[in-house]
């Protein structure tokens, strides 16, 4: 049978191949010639000139070409499509999509997405939808398969995937490895759970990303021995060149909630740039806009003195080399004709976008495109995924409670001893975690510093990375009611003031994602923000994202989970 479809393959292709060798020996019109570009060689590490010969969806030779249809260039840069080397799409808020139709102007033709966002909620289901959402999209997206859902064995997540559920995965033509293994302790301990879901991406000879901040030395020697290549969390230059010196591939972080281009910048020249992606991880609404993807991670890299060439490089050549994807990240005869045209390297303005040697993106319009359909019983099954009883101000009601502190401009928190009850005037607030996915009716309660809210309450069902319920009020009652608001929307995320809904944001995919278009998402989440400051809250945060993370209990020191109050350093429960 497979020999057999092997020749069914060959035959459908040849007449393919045979045209895309006639248009490369100049025996027949190209589909589409790009008339004197100054290109990006990433072999030779220089720009050279000649015209591109576009064929087939592949790029069939440079020099001197005729085309069925021509676009002179002259002036122009043109360089290979971009690639975000990891990313969770649902931190976009929206289907895919949408997320397609904001990143093509931005240049980007192929990310790496991470599902475990709604992988978290919905388990295998989850990742089935994205797989489904994404198909024939004019923009290609590969997987990587969650690594750690739940994050810890503290989270009380909608699923838990352990090797044997995701293996049958693998075989998929765009799943390309093992995400971000989180649980880097348990590797470096030889967990059986983490090393099996390893060994299951090696027996598929995929790759296996990393997620280790500041792991060093002889610990993080033995998380590189066991098989993890590449790290995105590098913060600081000496711990990326050790990575780097180690083996690893060294993703350059710039997204919503992390920034780590400016301090690795020194990485940015040709010593180390075949080591060097960039990913942006967490990309919300508002920045995808109005900042950029990773046209955004480039124009600052340059702008900041980093060698064109190289950074370059890091946004498409190297991401593709790393992940195995063969006939993408140049220009050159053979590859596929994923290309971007800039109007100059200064600005890095994107000007057009080829995918497969088709315009995506032109005259400052994304082209028509065909969103993809998910089976039914899926569409529905991510729009029910709240199972949990309705609350009341007494499910919140408690005395001495731990206090957490937040740290201004960063997610780690600290330890602030114990609080006895809510005082808005000095800045102590009532924080709760409400099991969604189970019925288990957990409540996690703590008292929270930093916030600022002097008044109402707070609430979101995008809670990193089991995505229960986070709230934060004033108030007994308006925590109860702002929870309350997200279980009757299925999701989303809500301001609220006595029983006042002062703003919503309705999320009603799994509880993360909204079906509306983009710029309704962020209208509605800047409404909501802009309420949440004029109730209190401090102006130097971000109201939700912040919050958010408050739940993910593998960021020093203290976390809530549905279960309490979790000493990250500890690993233990204090209350």
């Amino acid at each position: 049978m497979q020999r057999m479809n092997t020749a069914a393959w060959v035959q459908r292709e040849m007449a393919g191949k045979e045209r895309l060798i006639r248009v490369a020996r100049g025996e027949e019109k190209a589909d589409l010639v790009l008339k004197n570009a100054r290109y990006l060689n990433v072999f030779s590490n220089e720009f050279c000139q000649g015209d591109i010969a576009i064929a087939e969806g592949k790029i069939a030779g440079i020099g001197k070409y005729e085309g069925i249809e021509e676009k002179d260039v002259t002036g122009r840069i043109v360089c290979p499509g971009f690639i975000d080397a990891h990313i969770h799409l649902e931190s976009s808020l929206v289907e895919p999509a949408e997320f397609a139709r904001a990143v093509l102007p931005h240049g980007t033709t192929t990310v790496i997405t991470d599902p475990h966002e709604i992988a978290n909620v919905m388990g295998t289901d989850g990742i089935q939808y994205m797989l489904e959402a994404t198909d024939g999209l004019p923009l290609d997206v590969e997987f990587m398969l969650p690594s750690c859902v739940p994050a810890t064995p503290m989270d009380e997540s909608g699923a838990e995937l352990d090797y044997m559920t995701i293996d049958p995965f693998f075989s998929h033509p765009r799943v390309l490895g093992l995400a971000e293994m989180m649980d880097y302790m348990g590797v470096v301990q030889q967990d059986p759970q983490a090393l099996s879901k390893i060994l299951a991406s090696q027996s598929h000879h995929k790759k296996i990303d990393g997620h280790a901040p500041g792991l060093s030395g002889k610990s993080l020697m033995a998380y590189i021995a066991a098989g993890v290549y590449s790290d995105h969390e590098c913060s600081d230059l000496e711990n990326a060149l050790e990575k780097l010196r180690l083996g690893q591939f060294i993703m350059i972080r710039e997204g919503t909630a992390a920034q780590n281009l400016h301090a690795l910048l020194p990485l940015l020249k040709q010593q180390y740039d075949s080591r060097c992606m960039f990913a942006t991880d967490d990309k919300h609404p508002n920045d995808l806009l109005f900042g950029g993807h990773v046209d955004y991670i480039l124009r600052e890299a340059i702008g900041c003195g980093a060698d064109p060439v190289s950074a370059l490089k890091a946004s498409s050549f190297s991401a593709a080399r790393y992940f195995l994807m063969n006939n993408k990240g140049a220009i050159a005869p053979g590859y596929l004709a994923d290309l971007v045209i800039l109007e100059d390297l200064s600005g890095c303005t994107v000007l057009e976008v080829y995918k497969n040697g088709k315009a995506v993106y032109a005259d400052h319009q994304v082209l028509p495109f065909e969103t993809p359909k998910v089976t039914p019983e899926l569409w529905e099954k991510a729009r029910n995924t709240f199972h949990m009883d309705p609350v009341a101000p007494a499910h919140f009601a408690a005395g001495t409670l731990p206090l957490i502190g937040m740290v201004d401009k960063e997610i780690i928190s600290r330890n602030c001893g114990t609080a006895q009850e809510i005082q808005p005037e000095k800045d102590i607030l009532k924080m709760a975690a409400v099991e969604r996915h189970q019925e288990t009716g957990h409540i996690g309660l703590a008292y929270l510093q930093g916030y600022g809210l002097k008044k109402g309450a707070v609430a979101t069902s995008v809670a990193h990375d089991s995505h229960n319920i986070i709230a934060v009020g004033a108030s007994d009652e308006e925590l109860a009611f702002a929870v309350e608001e997200i279980r009757k929307m299925q999701g989303g995320i809500v301001v609220v003031e006595g029983e006042n809904v002062l703003a919503c944001v309705p999320l009603p995919v799994a509880g993360i994602i909204s079906d509306a278009p983009l710029e309704e998402v962020n209208a509605a989440l800047e409404e909501a923000k802009q309420a949440a400051y004029q109730l209190g809250v401090s102006s130097g945060i971000d109201p939700f994202m912040t919050l958010s993370f408050m739940a993910l209990p593998v960021i020093p020191s203290l976390r809530l989970t549905t279960k309490g109050v979790f000493d990250v350093e500890r690993w233990e429960y204090i209350r």
